[in-house]
């Protein structure tokens, strides 16, 4: 991932809005007895869309996500909207949070940019120390599939008319991960263009890998289901949701 999301945390929310988060809402209420009440750790916020939507349900919740930039709008966010979020600048793999969490949830992949499986397995050890008893973990990581075939269909390119960008993928450095370069441009209000660039890479696992690192961390597992439908996955299947609970 580049070392600045400076530019990128500022179009990011254009860029998620085909995302359904209230799905993901849905997802969460349902795992854990409605959200209204509950502490909530929202890893991987980004600028805090889903920390929001679950503050505006009356969840207590903590964002945290290792970009200050992303956590700079996502905090700008809640002061707007007046809601009480908490938010932590830390690598999911490094996750030191006080409280006792009801629910954690990682959404939308952002367990991939976790590239190796001790480190993986160190975030679901220290999401289990940090949930109480009982407590729910929803996530969720893109199929070998995706990782394999889809991403490696590109170069993908995006036009909104405000906003363009150039997706190049490679296959990375590890089993079933991709670097991706992509390169952005922002029209300003003079109708020039504003460039800049982001790498990133993600690493993705199979079930019965995930399966191990969810157990070996004491976790049982509740539910395995498929592109936001209560479904089991296919071959085809693209994004992979994991509950499971301390």
């Amino acid at each position: 991932m580049s070392s600045s999301y400076t530019e990128f945390a500022h179009i990011y929310d254009e860029l998620m809005n085909d995302i359904p988060y209230d799905a993901y809402i849905e997802l969460l209420d349902l795992a854990s007895a409605g959200v209204s009440g509950k502490k909530v750790l929202d890893i991987g916020c980004g600028t805090g869309l889903l920390s929001a939507m679950l503050a505006k349900r009356g969840a207590q919740v903590t964002g945290v996500d290792l970009s200050s930039d992303m956590l700079e709008v996502a905090a700008h966010r809640a002061e707007s909207l007046g809601l009480d979020i908490q938010f932590k600048e830390q690598p999911m793999q490094q996750l030191e949070v006080e409280d006792k969490f009801d629910a954690t949830v990682i959404s939308i992949d952002s367990l991939n940019y976790v590239m190796s499986q001790t480190e993986v397995v160190e975030t679901f050890n220290r999401i289990y120390h940090a949930l109480a008893k009982d407590g729910v973990l929803l996530f969720d990581v893109h199929s070998l599939y995706k990782m394999d075939e889809i991403f490696l269909e590109g170069p993908f390119v995006y036009d909104d008319g405000r906003i363009t960008y150039i997706w190049q993928t490679a296959p990375g450095d590890y089993d079933h991960s991709i670097y991706s370069e992509l390169a952005f441009f922002v029209r300003q209000e003079n109708d020039s263009f504003t460039r800049f660039d982001e790498v990133h890479m993600q690493r993705s696992f199979s079930i019965p890998d995930y399966i191990q690192m969810i157990e070996e961390s004491g976790f049982r597992i509740e539910r395995i289901f498929a592109d936001w439908e209560d479904e089991p996955p296919t071959e085809e299947s693209e994004r992979i949701f994991f509950q499971v609970r301390k």
